[in-house]
């Protein structure tokens, strides 16, 4: 599976594979493996990138365009 919108996210905040990988403590080469959908990115990594974003992983992995994070409570 595709995950485009965090190359979308990456790429409108200009930020690149190697910054991201070091967020999430992974090889560039992972993390580029996640974006272009070679291997599938592990839930605490997403759970990671929506907190950093700041939206939610339902928009992440396509299933709504709404950006808006769940609020932990």
């Amino acid at each position: 599976m595709q995950f485009k919108r965090i190359r979308d996210l990456r790429e409108d905040r200009d930020y690149t594979q190697v910054q991201l990988a070091e967020y999430l403590h992974v090889k560039q080469s992972t993390y580029s493996d996640y974006e272009s959908g070679k291997i599938n990115i592990p839930i605490e990594a997403l759970i990671r990138l929506a907190e950093f974003y700041e939206v939610s992983i339902d928009y992440i992995v396509g299933v709504t365009d709404s950006k808006e994070p769940y609020k932990r409570k």
